[in-house]
């Protein structure tokens, strides 16, 4: 199942908020003037000079919200662990999955034997969870349970059978600052596949709405000397024009 990213909400004139903010801070301004004459050259000039000065506290004043699909448990996994965020995700406990969904990873899908252990596994996690709801479905109708409660109750359990392979879909909402710092480390070539593709894919939606405010977001090697020391994966050339063109 392929990704899909849609950008669903964010502060409107989220640019804007940002250098009015700014404006607070370096001018001797109240708030009925700090709105005043923040034309598209000064809201540029004030998150130029934030961006220099390394101030981030102003950019936390706008958020953008996220609807995922086509993604697996392993990267929510990842994913949450964001904390100065909010997710919503699919439940797996009121949600029966009568045929779920399932990520492959690019190396087992682009060979043979690999693919055909792994989708059979798969399989094999659909039929255990079909058949320990059931087995639980009937315990429970047993005790007097209604048959939806009944279901609801069996899947709770029957869930844990799934593996981390399985789809899944998500809201998350973060502000402008914690994106950054997710784009540092996700859009990082180290960054695990999937969360990698997620995280470029953000970015170019999150470009759109405000691309002064995220020019030089990405990977921290994007605006200076890679962290990862000696385990660097060396192209940093090629990283910069990339994100250059996003």
């Amino acid at each position: 199942m392929a990704l899909k990213v849609k950008l669903i909400e964010h502060t409107p004139n989220p640019e804007k908020v940002i250098a009015s903010a700014a404006k607070l801070c370096y001018s001797a301004v109240g708030v009925d003037e700090i709105l005043e004459e923040l034309d598209q050259k000064k809201v540029e000039g004030f998150l130029n000079r934030l961006m220099s000065y390394g101030h981030a506290s102003p950019i936390e004043h706008v958020s953008f919200t996220f609807a995922v699909e086509g993604v697996s448990r392993s990267l929510t996994h990842q994913l949450v662990r964001h904390r100065i965020a909010s997710y919503s995700q699919q439940s797996q406990r009121y949600v029966k999955l009568n045929q779920f969904e399932y990520i492959i990873p690019p190396e087992i899908e682009t060979d043979e034997t690999a693919k055909e252990i792994f989708v059979k596994a798969m399989e094999e996690s659909q039929k255990a969870y079909d058949k320990l709801t059931e087995i639980l479905k009937e315990k429970y109708i047993k005790t007097g349970m209604k048959k939806l409660s009944a279901e609801k109750k069996a899947i709770e359990d029957a869930r844990y059978v799934f593996p981390n392979a399985c789809e899944t879909k998500i809201v998350l909402t973060m502000n402008a600052r914690g994106l950054m710092n997710f784009f540092e480390h996700r859009c990082c070539n180290r960054a695990q596949w999937e969360i990698h593709a997620l995280g470029d894919e953000m970015l170019k939606q999150v470009k759109k709405v405000a691309p002064i405010l995220f020019k030089n977001a990405g990977p921290r090697c994007v605006k200076e000397v890679c962290p990862e020391g000696t385990m660097t994966c060396g192209q940093i050339t090629n990283i910069r024009e990339k994100y250059s063109k996003i």
